[in-house]
């Protein structure tokens, strides 16, 4: 990871929170999107600056396919924290639907909504279609897509015949998001902030890193680069809970690696069981920032990634089968975080 900076620590970053509305085993979606407010409520009360969701669809253990929608429920039932998109897969919608749901968000929550764009679908191909209808688009149209809809959210221009209502004149805070360094380039030139998915593609934060700031042009949205990077963290009260917790984001891993993906499940007392050392190593591979561990653990860990990847924001994912124990873990990083 680039360390081309200094004196960054957890004291002198922001902390948010990514949400994938996960859905247990033995509970349904409705559970599934209660939690989510529940846990926006907890973290918002715990000074956290962003509640990000993810759209995927086809995907039976994730209830944020309805990204927009979602988004307008969990604003509506805090009352300071931002609240966004983490992201709005964009081959998926054509830009102009996206400004005027993100106008009208804006406009019922004036000041706390983000918009975080990706690139890719967040599904299979056959879905895709099911989604667009034809797939003759392709993610070789993004940067075009993407210079469409901000062109929805300035200012009325005289003349212009196809407007975002709401939309056209709101500051709706745009993101590009990446897991590779396309998008990290684009942003880059862009001048628009960039969020790294190093949660579950650790292998390219580096690079992705090095060239968004490379290519970054100040612009009318940014005077410099601004950087926020994904991790997972299962944090409770010692390290032996909080690794018996995390084994629940592991049978997630491990579903993706097998092609079997399922609700999420409990928690269990011995991964060995259910993995190979092959599939471990995949799965291990894949979680390189996650930190797992009580109080102290985390601390160092998060820290230590903080002055490495030297990122201005760090956004945590903990899919934690318990409720309590997962508004737990966020509280934990906060008490831990100064």
């Amino acid at each position: 990871m680039t360390t081309n900076q200094s004196n960054t620590s957890l004291k002198t970053i922001k902390r948010s929170v990514l949400d994938l509305a996960p859905i247990l085993s033995g509970q349904t979606a409705r559970d599934a999107l209660h939690n989510s407010l529940n846990l926006a409520q907890a973290t918002e009360q715990s000074g956290y600056t962003r509640y990000w969701v993810a759209e995927h669809h086809n995907m039976p253990g994730i209830a944020s396919s309805a990204t927009a929608v979602l988004i307008g429920y969990l604003a509506g039932g805090t009352k300071t924290i931002r609240v966004g998109s983490g992201g709005i897969m964009l081959p998926n919608h054509a830009p102009l639907i996206v400004a005027e749901q993100f106008g009208t968000l804006e406009s019922l929550y004036p000041g706390r909504i983000d918009l975080g764009l990706g690139r890719a679908p967040g599904t299979d191909q056959l879905t895709s279609m099911a989604l667009r209808r034809d797939l003759r688009g392709s993610v070789n149209d993004f940067p075009d897509n993407v210079q469409e809809l901000i062109s929805y959210f300035k200012p009325e221009t005289e003349g212009a015949r196809v407007r975002a209502i709401p939309g056209e004149g709101l500051h709706v805070p745009i993101w590009l998001l990446g897991s590779s360094t396309f998008s990290a380039q684009l942003a880059g030139m862009l001048g628009l902030p960039f969020a790294f998915a190093s949660h579950f593609a650790p292998q390219q934060l580096s690079d992705a890193l090095y060239l968004y700031r490379h290519h970054f042009t100040p612009s009318a949205y940014l005077e410099k680069p601004y950087v926020m990077a994904g991790v997972n963290v299962i944090a409770a009260e010692t390290d032996e809970k909080a690794e018996y917790l995390a084994s629940s984001l592991y049978q997630s891993f491990l579903g993706i690696i097998r092609g079997s993906r399922s609700l999420l499940q409990p928690p269990v007392e011995n991964m060995a069981e259910h993995w190979n050392p092959i599939e471990e190593a995949h799965v291990r591979e894949q979680l390189q920032y996650t930190f797992v561990g009580g109080p102290e653990t985390i601390h160092d860990k998060l820290e230590k990634f903080t002055k490495e990847a030297q990122v201005d924001e760090i956004i945590i994912a903990s899919n934690i089968y318990d409720q309590e124990a997962r508004i737990k873990s966020y509280q934990i990083v906060a008490e831990q975080w100064n």
